[in-house]
């Protein structure tokens, strides 16, 4: 199994966050962060709720805000029921099973599962390699966030048995890239500076969804030095 941790985003419900501890215990993950609950995580209904997970609760760990969790992961992947269109960059998905035959390749991963009533946003998505989202009806397309978490920790089980021998590119490999490739962006004429952003938020989204190894996050890098 993938070394991933479930992030929490200001969980409400001690029961949504019991439901998750267990379906985390199904399927071989042991890791949760909460970043700002806004409930207690060791109440009874959320130990209740975890049944034979508990220790997934009670081992839990607290982190300051998603700005923090950026610089513990390699990866960062965000969830989310509203996606965009082609033109909307940041909220540009991957499938559950594209993502869990991936997974392999991306180090240490973090997987930020939204509020539950308002999930997460776009300033918070910036800061996320890419999301995930689930394919459902469109009439009522938002899921539980335990549900959801269930349909993809599933995916991610059975995707696990994946295996490579191939180094991949690390979160501080990844940051390096993309700042050789935004001094390179510096230099080249924008009609308007929205348009060199927009460069900017797409190089950042391939480069998070390209499952680099580290050899050729290192060739990359060596061509953007010479663009210099």
């Amino acid at each position: 199994m993938a070394k991933v941790t479930v992030i929490g985003m200001e969980i409400a419900n001690p029961g949504n966050l019991g439901a998750i501890a267990r379906v985390m215990q199904n399927f071989g993950l042991d890791k949760l962060a909460l970043i700002n609950p806004k409930c207690n995580h060791l109440s009874k209904e959320a130990l209740d709720r975890a049944t034979h997970a508990k220790s997934i609760l009670q081992n839990a760990e607290k982190i300051v805000s998603l700005k923090e969790a950026r610089r513990k992961f390699d990866t960062l992947v965000g969830t989310t029921a509203r996606t965009g269109t082609d033109y909307n960059l940041q909220r540009t998905p991957l499938s559950p099973v594209q993502f869990s035959g991936m997974l392999s390749k991306l180090g240490n991963t973090g997987i930020v599962l939204g509020r539950e009533d308002h999930g997460l946003s776009n300033e918070e998505i910036s800061l996320c390699d890419f999301i995930v989202t689930i394919p459902a009806a469109k009439k009522y397309a938002t899921m539980n966030v335990s549900h959801a978490a269930a349909i993809l920790l599933y995916e991610i089980y059975m995707g696990s048995n994946e295996a490579t021998a191939i180094k991949m590119a690390t979160g501080k490999d990844k940051e390096a890239l993309l700042k050789l490739i935004d001094h390179a962006l510096a230099k080249i004429e924008f009609t308007t500076n929205e348009k060199r952003e927009t460069q900017r938020k797409l190089w950042k989204r391939l480069v998070g969804k390209s499952m680099l190894t580290r050899r050729e996050a290192f060739g990359l890098c060596g061509f953007f030095r010479k663009l210099e």
